[in-house]
């Protein structure tokens, strides 16, 4: 498979910019061998009974700070992408100093001198430069106060954007490219497919018995990566912090009804958890899952035993959680372990969620996104939603 299997003519105009005024009035394509037109509203009645949503509760930071020497200067952007030798949860909690691999705009201007921005209430935020890794830098962060950096990003920081959205973060941004259920700093870029979820929505799914569980995957910038031209396999794909926990391996296990993964980010973190369990019972080992780690291992063993590993292990570790890195790549000819199907929006031509959609649903990804460009639907993250059975 090519790069050029995955790929459809996306009009300018169907990407989506801008939020709708109200979150769930966006269109739901449903999708269970046939496609029908709804809107976001709509969902807890289109799910079956007792379903178990599962949500990725991963909040994203103000990551571009914005440093400028003199005034009137263009600034120097330093985007902050991951931590360096940390968690995500370690470096969010830092107090007074951290190291992160960043991407840095208008290199140039920044020589080896130390960058320094004046936050709210005097704090001296400081940027040293370290070494280079590829096309990002490490950057040592130091301030004078015992202020988690969290704070600090959410004092000094601007939300960003999808690069395809063509503009600079506005004020309405900060709450409406995050979801309503955002908790654990760390994410570059929003689970979009969560945006369309609001309160009056969450009642109406408690009201007919379904069942919400949240769960970690901190969302990187190369989500945004489009698929290595040629071959599908011979890309890269780009790893992400998960948060295993006992409280949602429990909460997986004891609900025996339909599950729903909210966006590729939840399905990501299921199924690399899966896997990861996988090993542990093959190999006895606790540790990141690499690329194609999930094709070389048992295909048989179930969720259920894998998680029990999982949750196993966690107790005879003494431990509440754990943070590991995927690097899996869901790809057409894999076997969705976790789920019944997906909630998510409409991806990227070319892109990895493409890919990983195509997996769920086999070639029926191109006349559903061709009636998503005929029936006016909204594309990309601000845009509208799709509910995907599994075939």
């Amino acid at each position: 498979m090519r790069k050029s299997d995955f790929e459809y003519d996306l009009p300018e105009e169907r990407i989506a910019t801008y939020p709708l005024t109200q979150r769930d009035e966006s269109k739901l394509l449903v999708f269970d061998g046939k496609i029908e037109d709804r809107l976001f509203k709509d969902l807890p009645e289109l799910i079956p009974s007792k379903s178990q949503l599962i949500f990725n509760n991963t909040r994203v930071i103000r990551a571009r700070l914005h440093f400028t020497k003199t005034q009137g200067a263009k600034p120097i952007e330093i985007f902050c992408l991951t931590p360096h030798g940390q968690s995500v949860e370690e470096s969010m909690n830092a107090q007074g100093s951290v190291l992160f691999e960043c991407l840095i705009g208008n290199l140039k201007k920044w020589k080896n001198h130390t960058l320094e921005l004046i936050l709210p209430g005097g704090i001296v935020l400081k940027a040293h430069r370290k070494e280079r890794l590829g096309d990002v830098f490490v950057v040592l962060f130091e301030w004078d106060t015992n202020t988690s950096f969290s704070v600090i990003l959410e004092q000094a920081g601007k939300i960003p954007l999808p690069p395809y959205m063509n503009r600079e973060a506005e004020a309405n941004d900060i709450d409406r490219y995050q979801t309503v259920y955002a908790e654990n700093n760390g994410s570059v870029a929003a689970p979009t497919a969560g945006l369309h979820f609001t309160q009056e929505v969450f009642q109406r799914m408690n009201m007919l018995g379904h069942e919400r569980m949240e769960l970690t995957l901190h969302v990187g910038a190369g989500t945004f990566k489009p698929l290595s031209e040629g071959d599908i396999n011979i890309h890269d794909m780009h790893a992400e912090e998960i948060l295993i926990t006992q409280t949602w391996l429990h909460q997986y296990l004891n609900h025996e009804g339909p599950k729903f993964a909210v966006g590729t980010t939840s399905l990501r973190t299921l199924e690399s958890c899966h896997w990861i369990g996988n090993n542990l019972l093959s190999h006895g080992r606790l540790e990141r899952l690499g690329q194609f780690d999930a094709y070389a291992l048992p295909q048989e063993r179930t969720t259920s035993e894998c998680f029990n590993a999982l949750l196993h292990e966690l107790e005879q570790r003494d431990l509440q959680s754990i943070s590991l890195k995927t690097q899996l790549m869901i790809r057409p000819g894999y076997q969705m372990k976790s789920v019944q199907g997906i909630i998510t929006n409409f991806h990227q031509p070319g892109s990895t969620l493409l890919l990983l959609v195509s997996a769920g649903i086999g070639d029926s990804w191109k006349a559903i996104y061709q009636h998503g460009l005929d029936n006016e639907y909204r594309f990309l993250s601000y845009g509208d939603s799709s509910l995907l059975y599994f075939t």
